[in-house]
C-alpha cells in the first residue's frame, strides 16, 4: 500500500538499508524529530523563565526569600508521579528538575539584590506574555 497523506503510519525503510551518507533514513527521521523536540524544550524553558523571573521580582518587592523549600518537595513529588508515569526515570526527572530551579534560585538572588540597592522598584508592570 503506498504512502499516502491519509496513512497515519510513516513508511519505514530497513536499517540495513542506507538512505544518506550511509546512514538509515530511520535514523535520520528519528533525529529531525528529535532536533524538534529539542526546539521546543528550549522554547518552553524559555517561557517558564519568564514566569519565573516575574514571580522572582514579586519576591524580592514582597521581601521573600528566593527559595520555598516546601514548594520544592511538592513539586517534586508530582514531577517524579508524572515521570513514572510517563516512563521517565523519576530520578533523571528530579536531577533534570533540580538543575533548573538552581537557575531560578540564582536568578531571584540577582533579583533580590537589585531590588535591595534600588534597582527595581516597587509597582511592577504586568507580565507581558507575548515579549
Amino acid at each position: 500500500m503506498p504512502d499516502t497523506p491519509h496513512d497515519p503510519a510513516p513508511r519505514r525503510v530497513p536499517v540495513d538499508r542506507p538512505a544518506h551518507d550511509g546512514m538509515p533514513q530511520e535514523i535520520l527521521d528519528l533525529r529531525a524529530s528529535i532536533d524538534n523536540i529539542d526546539a521546543a524544550l528550549v522554547h518552553l524553558l524559555a517561557e517558564r523563565f519568564k514566569m519565573t523571573r516575574r514571580v522572582g521580582e514579586l519576591k524580592a518587592v514582597g521581601g521573600l526569600p528566593p527559595a520555598d523549600p516546601s514548594r520544592d518537595r511538592q513539586q517534586v513529588d508530582r514531577l517524579k508521579g508524572l515521570a513514572e508515569g510517563a516512563g521517565l526515570d523519576p530520578e533523571f526527572t528530579e536531577q533534570f528538575r533540580n538543575f533548573i530551579v538552581s537557575e531560578v534560585i540564582r536568578h531571584h538572588e540577582r533579583i533580590a539584590a537589585e531590588h535591595a540597592a534600588g534597582r527595581l522598584k516597587g509597582g511592577l508592570p504586568p507580565l507581558d506574555t507575548y515579549a
